[in-house]
């Protein structure tokens, strides 16, 4: 019997991702709409709860937005009157990222054409800050340990990290709904370079065990606990309102903060 070809799955890129190619498409995708509302709200409310008194000092804090594409969270705290360092490895992404911040009129900011890890290498940058802000990118990165040892080094001490990534258990349970067995639990999860998911999506466990020891947690949220799992006409009905408000009430109650696409974890270095 003649054998179809068989399918050859593409590698998991074995450097860190780079965006130039789909610095329009992720903005839509991942910050546009009810999903980007949702993300903006479940930050807004953890921010306001744990970081209200240094966010609120007069004189304005250093903030170091790693990784930070373009500016979507960042920019809106440098509007504040907060100084914001913002790196990115994509061109695109600080292109977009600079002309937003010309649109709000955020003023003080740096822009560096780098990524996160290289700078902390770096003798010339001694530059220590109050907050670091790590949003959606440990889960495109090789390695996952390395970068947050770098956020911790940009840090002064008592200083504070905010850290979301993409979960793998949203992942698992996306797959499962669609009746798909999946392929992150086969060993066969390979996302082409076109894709928006990301290459190496995280457990939350792993990523608590790994700052357990220099970090004290203030806050873990789930992100878009539920909305990426109405999948029937029906369920896609409730109001933006309604979402908003069940997505906040549930993204800190387990099993729905397990189950979130992203996870937020807001720490303060010891």
């Amino acid at each position: 019997m003649h054998k179809p070809p068989s399918r050859k799955r593409p590698p998991i890129l074995d450097s860190d991702r780079n965006f130039d190619d789909l610095a329009p498409r992720f903005a839509r995708n991942v910050y546009g709409g009810a999903k980007g509302a949702l993300r903006l709200a479940v930050l807004q409310r953890d921010f306001q709860q744990h970081l209200s008194e240094l966010l609120g000092q007069a004189t304005g804090v250093d903030i170091f937005d790693a990784g930070g594409g373009q500016g979507q969270f960042g920019l809106t705290q440098a509007v504040a009157g907060h100084r914001l360092t913002l790196c990115d490895i994509s061109a695109e992404m600080l292109a977009l990222a600079k002309a937003h911040a010309e649109v709000m009129g955020a003023t003080q900011v740096e822009f560096i054409h780098d990524s996160a890890q290289r700078i902390a290498q770096q003798p010339v940058h001694q530059r220590r800050y109050d907050l670091v802000l790590c949003h959606a990118v440990l889960e495109w990165v090789v390695d996952q340990e390395g970068l947050l040892k770098a956020l911790s080094d940009f840090l002064k001490p008592g200083g504070y990290l905010s850290l979301t990534f993409y979960n793998r258990h949203g992942l698992v349970m996306k797959n499962l709904l669609r009746g798909q067995e999946p392929p992150i639990l086969t060993g066969e999860f390979r996302p082409h370079r076109g894709s928006l998911t990301p290459n190496r999506p995280l457990d939350p466990a792993q990523v608590l065990a790994w700052l357990e020891a220099d970090w004290q947690l203030l806050c873990h949220s789930g992100i878009r606990v539920f909305q990426d799992y109405q999948l029937t006409p029906e369920s896609r009905l409730m109001s933006p309102q309604t979402l908003l408000e069940l997505e906040l009430r549930l993204s800190r109650e387990e099993p729905f903060r397990s189950l979130g696409r992203y996870q937020h974890l807001l720490l303060k270095k010891r």
